[in-house]
């Protein structure tokens, strides 16, 4: 990509102000027109969000729009709205012992409620704050509780040197490990800082930090490719989606896909999770001394931040270098093979009505946060700002036409993004080949985040946006 070295993130205060006030609007608008008893939103077809029951992996995200749009705007009943509705719909999700989201649903609503209380934009109310403690503590434990470990027979850099490894597995069973669920982890730091433990049979008590990071270590050992061995297709911070494990010993067999083309290309929405969970546990651990965090893990915490950075420089160098046309915008897999139809298309603007490959501004839009909080973290010299700047130069693609949703009766926020391509579980126009202006929850409520976390980038009296408590 053609990253822009002069953007700042006050240059684009503008459109990051549109963007949020378009995102109150849109959120008002599906809590007008939805009917619950539908299921969630997911999609857009023809402008208007529609279902798909695979899991309910989107609620938090149609109710954590409400809230961050607030956040950005002031409007009280936006605030409203969001808690109403968490309170009516997202107790189930706290206690789903079936899937592998929690830090995507609950994080986007009781955390973005508790988080908002605790920097005064919500008045305070100890028992309400201790509502949203609770839901978080169990919704933590819970998610670790989907827990498969994985035997360490020799020890591996790609690892910390950890004698042991494990996951969260997915929604698919035991077996899987979802790159996805890197930024799911986040629901386990934070119910860890609140002081919960996951507890087993006998009173045995597993340490929530822990299990969020042997999760990272083994993502970056099983998942992310580090452009170090014989591999055909082991470029450095390629991403498969997943990762197979024999239950029967615990051993790694395969990588594997669901979303993205094949186990050796890059699905672009994959690797942006990657990014983006690795860079926000850096901002996470950076806040935790190296004694209690050894005391937890049982790892020194240096080692473990060496293995983070490593992962998070290499997907991101990967995503900025490898994955997006010039203005930092994605086709939805790498190795997709009609890209091979669309000569040069590095080399110029992601096309989203082309006739081959569909673009996914979601996976875009996750990507620059991602992009962002890596080069926040470096420092803004020469390590971190190719990353931050690159960041500010993929949202300013997303924050314009043809990918903010400005037309007032189309329910969803950020255009042109994919779900599940491979399935074709996307529209696709009447007369074009390929998906192309529609929208997603995860889409619409990560450029949201991302307007919030350049609004208070521009403002230094504004605090930073994270998951977790300074």
């Amino acid at each position: 990509m053609h990253i822009d070295k002069t953007l700042t993130a006050q240059q684009l205060s503008n459109a990051v102000e549109r963007t949020l006030e378009l995102g109150g609007h849109k959120a008002r608008l599906i809590d007008r027109a939805w009917d619950a008893s539908r299921g969630t939103p997911v999609f857009t077809v023809e402008g208007k969000y529609t279902t798909r029951g695979w899991t309910e992996w989107t609620q938090g995200f149609v109710y954590g729009c409400a809230l961050l749009a607030f956040d950005g705007t002031g409007q009280r009943d936006l605030l409203e709205l969001g808690r109403r509705q968490t309170v009516a719909h997202m107790a189930s999700h706290v206690t789903h012992t079936g899937v592998h989201d929690h830090g995507f649903n609950n994080l986007s609503t009781y955390g973005n409620l508790r988080r908002l209380m605790r920097e005064g934009r919500i008045e305070h109310n100890d028992w309400e704050l201790a509502f949203y403690d609770l839901a978080i503590k169990a919704s933590g434990a819970v998610q670790a509780h989907r827990w498969a470990g994985v035997p360490v027979t020799r020890p591996s850099a790609l690892a910390a040197n950890s004698p042991s490894l494990g996951y969260v597995y997915s929604f698919n069973g035991p077996h899987s490990l979802f790159v996805d669920t890197m930024r799911t982890m986040r629901i386990l730091g934070l119910a860890w800082q609140l002081g919960q433990k996951l507890m087993h049979e006998n009173d045995r008590a597993a340490d929530l930090l822990k299990r969020s990071v042997l999760h990272g270590l083994c993502t970056n050992q099983y998942v992310v490719f580090h452009g170090d061995s014989a591999h055909t297709y082991d470029v450095r911070g390629r991403t498969s989606h997943e990762a197979i494990f024999n239950r029967n010993d615990g051993q790694f067999r395969c990588r594997s896909t669901q979303q993205g083309y094949s186990p050796f290309s890059t699905w672009t929405r994959g690797l942006a999770w990657a990014m983006l969970g690795y860079a926000e546990e850096l901002e996470f651990f950076a806040t935790i001394s190296d004694e209690v965090f050894a005391q937890s893990v049982g790892l020194a915490k240096a080692e473990v931040v060496k293995v983070y950075e490593q992962a998070a420089i290499d997907t991101c160098d990967h995503y900025l270098n490898d994955c997006t046309a010039a203005d930092g915008i994605p086709y939805w897999d790498d190795g997709a093979p009609g890209l091979a139809k669309l000569e040069g298309w590095q080399n110029r603007p992601a096309d989203p009505f082309n006739d081959h490959e569909p673009v996914d501004s979601s996976a875009a839009a996750i990507a620059a946060q991602g992009l962002l909080r890596l080069g926040r973290y470096l420092g803004q010299d020469q390590k971190g700002k190719p990353y931050w700047q690159g960041g500010l130069t993929v949202a300013k693609a997303l924050l314009a036409a043809p990918y903010l949703s400005e037309r007032p009766e189309h329910q969803g926020l950020l255009l042109h993004s994919v779900y599940h391509w491979p399935n074709h579980w996307d529209h696709v126009p009447a007369g074009q080949k390929v998906p192309s202006g529609e929208s997603s929850m995860w889409g619409d409520y990560h450029l949201l985040e991302l307007a919030v976390l350049l609004q208070r980038s521009a403002d230094a009296s504004k605090p930073d946006l994270v998951f977790f408590d300074r």
